[in-house]
């Protein structure tokens, strides 16, 4: 595929005009605490034990971290320098970042890298509600190459929780548009759509519970097999049953959609059969329900194809991404639509079009961001990568199971998950692969490595090896 770049600009009217006076550069900092570390060999070590100490000190003192306990210390581990699929912390010790959810190009790509720095120059930010601009444009025409004709139209949010909450608006809006309200969404028990009131609605997940009344009826799904089943052939009839009885067919109350992940990430690193979202798909038709995938976590990439709905041929009606678009470099999430559904919002009756987004939605430097993420998405052939490198690390993996605490080893694309025995025994395997060099995401009971997309065969080596060892190890 051609790369687009935006138009160049006459005359120089595309930059900035220069500063008069050094205005244009940023003031110095007279104050310690508002000044980075001095740092050694351009790797954001700290020189010093006592600057550490301070570093961690401010961190304990004033930040509150997300999704954690107010007693973890998260300062332990204070990263300060990442290139490709390696950072390191603050005492220099090198680590494979395999948590790389939204870091699928890796750190420092020059060429993600460069694209920003360029929109920075020309615009840095503007209001789509008033105006457009060139980047947005060029972005959402891109995301249209990769999907079927009739998914012409995005709307461009800042994340997947935001970009979930859209599509639930322009689901509710559609029913609202044709004269035929409907409020019902059915999910996965188990699934995870972002922190959002609306959002955590659709999970029956413990860590997602809230206290306020629901925003909208859910009928959650319940999985009819553990999850060291799910991922096998015969589990396919269950499953879909379970999404048909949910479904109904109730003529006074349809839902409006049915709203999943292509793979469970928060809820236990689940791996659905083969054959479930075409089946789904079909499930949707026939119940005249439309289909909204999240695929938050699973696009551009991450499952061996660009999206993971592609495997089976099964397009959604309304397409949620995010992750994966910038590379994690700028936040901003895709809610992509089939024109069917984006049309009926002419009928809107107080603006006559979508009543959702932010000022801040397809912000350009974002927009520059993702195009860039996927040139090289293409480029470097990063969905092809990631289904030979993860078959490689399931192939290594899979004689794990048994060994210690281990009950099963399973992925999809470049994501591999190890299921324990219990919650406890996950966390002491991430916390032994730490002292290995190895960072690991934690659903419950299982542990799950998710490195850059940009690995390469090396790295995939070392981080075979260093699991080995960390689960040989714990089961010595």
């Amino acid at each position: 595929m051609t790369t687009d770049s935006p138009t160049q600009h006459r005359h120089g009217t595309g930059t900035p005009a220069q500063h008069r006076h050094g205005t244009g550069t940023p003031a110095q900092h007279h104050h310690r605490t508002g000044t980075p570390a001095q740092h050694r060999h351009g790797t954001g070590v700290p020189e010093t034990a006592a600057e550490r100490e301070r570093i961690r000190e401010r961190d304990r003192r004033h930040v509150w971290h997300p999704w954690s306990p107010l007693a973890a210390d998260r300062s332990e581990l204070t990263l300060v320098h990442g290139d490709g699929y390696r950072v390191r912390d603050l005492h220099g010790k090198e680590y494979i970042d395999a948590t790389s959810l939204n870091t699928t190009t890796g750190y420092r790509h020059p060429h993600v890298e460069q694209a920003i720095h360029r929109q920075l120059d020309r615009l840095h930010q503007f209001d789509l509600s008033i105006a457009s601009h060139e980047p947005v444009g060029l972005l959402a025409e891109r995301l249209s190459s990769y999907l079927p004709d009739a998914f012409a139209k995005t709307l461009f949010v800042n994340s997947g929780s935001e970009g979930l909450e859209a599509a639930l608006t322009i689901a509710a809006g559609y029913w609202e548009n044709t004269g035929r309200p409907r409020k019902r969404v059915v999910s996965f028990r188990r699934g995870y759509h972002g922190s959002t009131l609306a959002n955590r609605t659709l999970s029956g997940l413990p860590r997602i519970t809230h206290g306020f009344a629901a925003p909208l009826p859910v009928t959650h799904v319940d999985l009819p097999l553990p999850p060291r089943e799910l991922h096998r052939p015969h589990a396919l009839a269950p499953l879909l049953e379970a999404f048909e009885r949910a479904i109904g067919d109730d003529p006074d109350d349809p839902p409006m959609a049915v709203l999943v992940e292509p793979f469970l990430n928060v809820g236990g690193g689940i791996v659905l059969p083969p054959g479930f979202l075409r089946a789904l798909r079909e499930v949707c038709d026939t119940a005249g329900t439309l289909l909204i995938l999240d695929e938050v976590f699973t696009g551009f990439g991450r499952t061996g194809r660009v999206f993971a709905f592609q495997h089976e041929d099964a397009p959604p009606d309304v397409l949620v991404t995010s992750k994966g678009l910038s590379g994690g470099s700028v936040p901003i999430a895709a809610v992509t639509v089939h024109q069917r559904v984006h049309d009926t919002f002419a009928l809107d009756p107080v603006i006559g079009g979508v009543r959702y987004g932010h000022t801040t939605s397809g912000h350009p430097v974002a927009c520059a961001a993702a195009l860039a993420t996927l040139d090289v998405l293409e480029k470097e052939q990063l969905a092809e990568r990631a289904e030979r490198h993860g078959a490689v690390l399931r192939d290594r993996l899979t004689p794990l199971i048994g060994v210690g605490e281990v009950t099963d080893v399973r992925g999809t694309g470049l994501v591999l998950v190890v299921e324990t025995s219990s919650p406890e025994a996950a966390t002491r395997l991430v916390l032994r692969a730490r002292e290995n060099g190895l960072l690991l995401r934690q659903p419950g009971e299982a542990f799950m490595a998710v490195p850059p997309l940009t690995i390469d065969d090396q790295g995939i080596d070392e981080l075979a090896g260093r699991l080995e060892r960390t689960v040989t190890e714990a089961a010595a």
